[in-house]
């Protein structure tokens, strides 16, 4: 029950209850729920960002024996972007191959299990899912010995003469694209299976109703209505392809290096932390811009 305050007047004699002002604890309770979250950005997404920003701009003269100035050297920027302009092309054409890959079978697929699999459904997920539960690491080796040039695969393929005799898929970019492929072609079906298992089959009836082919009911009526997890999966694909460096560091040569060996090279290898402060902010920054375009373009009112 509010409490009430009894507020005596001018002749001394108590005036009517007036309920009692609510307490400023109720106002920040919301804000109070939202600290443990936000100190969480703050500490491991925020500071680290900031420190990363401030080493690009350290000066490129320094080492980690003498210590690094921070001299605000944007010079670091062009320097890197020169330097290593083929690795960042790459990672963006060799992430848009394997995207346009992973719609072709992912797309087929996540229609197949919420809308065709019947009480198979579980199992399906259960298909796609499993290869997660094992390390990112290990499955990339599998790949290596599918195909390495004693494989089973590249017998195969040199038998139907789709491979010359000494043709060969480990150590090309073929074996980086299906590389990435495979790793993050669950993060597209999910999103996709999410938006197409609430698609109502009475809509698809009516449209076969109105006259409408098999490909004009997809066009004008499923793809449409199955566009949120279209955005969200090729997103959720694209991102982490773009950065990654364990497809081309183990299926690769150094001839298809991507943009996050480089990285990975300039902090682990060469401890040249001014440039792989730089790569990493540049490599951010088009991976954003990319993203908002591409969102604009499809609207993002497609998100809702």
């Amino acid at each position: 029950m509010t409490a009430l305050a009894h507020v005596p007047t001018a002749s001394g004699q108590p005036a009517a209850p007036q309920p009692a002002p609510r307490r400023s604890r109720h106002r920040l309770l919301p804000y109070l729920l939202l600290l443990p979250g936000a100190a969480w950005l703050f500490i491991f997404f925020a500071l680290p960002l900031f420190q990363l920003g401030a080493a690009s701009l350290y000066d490129p003269s320094g080492s980690l024996a003498t210590g690094y100035a921070l001299t605000f050297a944007v010079e670091n920027y062009p320097n890197a972007l020169q330097a290593y302009w083929p690795q960042f092309g790459r990672s963006l054409l060799y992430s848009a191959i394997a995207l346009a890959l992973a719609l072709l079978m992912g797309y087929p697929l996540a229609y197949a299990i919420a809308q065709k699999a019947g009480r198979f459904k579980n199992l399906l997920l259960v298909c796609v899912v499993a290869p997660m539960f094992t390390s990112f690491l290990v499955r990339t080796l599998a790949w290596k010995t599918i195909l390495s040039d004693n494989g089973w695969l590249v017998g195969l393929l040199r038998d139907v003469h789709l491979l010359g005799p000494d043709g060969r898929l480990l150590a090309t970019p073929i074996a980086v694209v299906l590389g990435l492929t495979y790793n993050f072609l669950p993060f597209l079906v999910l999103p996709l299976y999410a938006s197409l298992e609430r698609l109502d089959p009475r809509l698809l009836e009516a449209a076969s109703d109105l006259y409408a082919g098999g490909w004009q009911a997809f066009r004008r009526v499923t793809l449409p209505l199955s566009m949120p997890g279209l955005i969200a999966g090729t997103l959720l694909f694209f991102i982490p392809a773009t950065g990654d460096y364990i497809n081309a560091e183990l299926l690769g040569t150094p001839n298809e290096y991507m943009i996050g060996n480089v990285i990975d090279s300039a902090f682990l290898v060469r401890l040249d932390y001014p440039q792989g402060a730089a790569l990493s902010f540049l490599l951010m920054a088009a991976i954003l811009a990319i993203v908002f375009g591409y969102l604009r373009k499809a609207g993002t009112e497609e998100m809702l």
